[in-house]
């Protein structure tokens, strides 16, 4: 048999987009400056989503990158059997502004799918049972053992493979409660039922309920007050693991170090990643109580995991985060954020709500008749590139939510700018839904 090679690209030219395994956007990115993208013609786009929101300290950061280039020549990686004064720094930072009672680090982990695939594993080691529990909506990584986890059938179609042990359970979607309640008088029924799926649904062997506090690429849900003080609860009366997924929502997304402080609870896992490295060094990881330790390190280790470069960053990260006034600005220009796009919802059609905290916040859209459209989202999107508005959609653009997650190093100027720009956006669109 004969294998053919691919065609050369034409002389003179550099286009290798034909050998890409699935066709990348026509945008070129040659550099980033703080919230700004710039492509290699020198357009500048307002990048509303920070990257896949893990540039929490916007593009090329200047600690951050003079971080990079002081450890580089030292070290960047080594097996994480051996200590390293990053990796030892980068723990004592997270035990210190970890929840209480979370107080053991794993780092050998290397994104936030290996992170929650670690929890999970931890849980069951723990309890000696083996089913999750997990929402519609969670999105909880891309390996096979996540998606299947995962909420969301588009996700698990295309593979043959059986998701068994896992059930799942309607989101606190109180705008789209399926329940058919209202949050006066529902008294937590997405809560209560959990105690059904578990008795009904499951083996009756659960280890673990594991859920975003704030549902990141599901639709930007926030449990509603009592939700997830009462899945504690149920837990505890039922002695299943709590893990908390805040590989988006950790390290002051939320206008806190995790959102786990908006709501007083603390799980019995937690899972980090994404903003952590800064601007853009990959990392994660996670936080657990003492009674989790014992599972053997084969089981949950990866080869780039507690990366010594990325530790340094991760650690400066954790430095400049904490510094006065940093989570206060985050909150404050995230309620400005809210305030401004609330007001534009009151002026168009196509937006049905805006909700969120901190720089954490989710457009949902409609159609004229009032029905959720990924389409329409996902033709804000595009015009909002066009316009130089760099904007992400939920659930893989098969959802009708539009993020605004921008580095948290936003100012309130450039927040101004932001919010001008997306109230041009959907002025724009609302009048092509005539």
């Amino acid at each position: 048999m004969t294998i053919l090679a691919a065609a050369a690209p034409e002389p003179g030219t550099d286009d290798v987009t034909g050998h890409y395994y699935y066709p990348p956007d026509d945008m070129r990115a040659a550099r980033g400056e703080g919230v700004y993208l710039y492509d290699e013609d020198g357009r500048r786009y307002l990048d509303c989503s920070a990257g896949t929101f893990n540039l929490s300290l916007g593009y090329s950061h200047p600690e951050i990158v003079a971080t990079i280039r002081e450890r580089a020549g030292e070290l960047v990686h080594v097996t994480s059997k051996f200590q390293t004064a990053p990796g030892n720094e980068l723990v004592r930072r997270l035990v210190g502004i970890a929840p209480e009672g979370l107080n053991r680090v794993h780092l050998k982990s290397s994104s936030g799918s290996d992170a929650n695939e670690a929890a999970i594993k931890m849980a069951q080691h723990h309890t000696g049972r083996t089913d999750v529990v997990s929402l519609f909506r969670g999105h909880l990584g891309q390996t096979i053992s996540m998606i299947g986890a995962s909420g969301a059938a588009f996700r698990r179609a295309p593979f043959s493979f059986a998701s068994t042990g896992v059930v799942h359970v309607p989101d606190p979607y109180c705008g789209r409660c399926f329940y058919r309640q209202s949050r006066d008088s529902c008294g937590l029924l997405c809560v209560e039922r959990i105690n059904d799926f578990i008795d009904f649904a499951s083996s009756g062997k659960v280890a673990a309920v594991i859920v975003e506090p704030i549902s990141g690429n599901g639709g930007n849900i926030v449990a509603p007050d009592g939700y997830l003080a009462r899945l504690r609860q149920l837990c505890d009366e039922r002695d299943i693991v709590l893990i908390f997924d805040e590989i988006q929502t950790g390290f002051g997304r939320t206008g806190r170090m995790f959102a786990a402080e908006h709501f007083g609870v603390t799980p019995d896992v937690l899972t980090f990643g994404k903003g952590l490295g800064g601007s853009g060094l990959p990392i994660a990881g996670l936080l657990t109580r003492e009674r989790m330790t014992g599972l053997a390190g084969h089981h949950i280790n990866s080869t780039f995991g507690g990366n010594v470069l990325a530790s340094a960053v991760a650690a400066k990260t954790i430095e400049i985060i904490s510094r006065p006034g940093f989570l206060e600005n985050v909150r404050e220009t995230g309620a400005y954020i809210m305030e401004r796009l609330r007001d534009l919802a009151g002026r168009v059609r196509c937006i049905t709500d805006v909700r969120g905290v901190g720089l954490m916040i989710g457009i949902e859209v409609v159609d004229r008749a009032g029905r959720p459209s990924a389409e329409l989202t996902g033709h804000l999107a595009d015009v909002a590139q066009r316009r130089g508005l760099l904007m992400r959609t939920s659930l893989y653009g098969f959802g009708n939510v539009l993020k605004v997650r921008p580095a948290l190093i936003l100012q309130r100027a450039e927040a101004e700018e932001m919010c001008d720009r997306i109230e041009e956006l959907f002025v724009i669109v609302d009048r092509e839904q005539v």
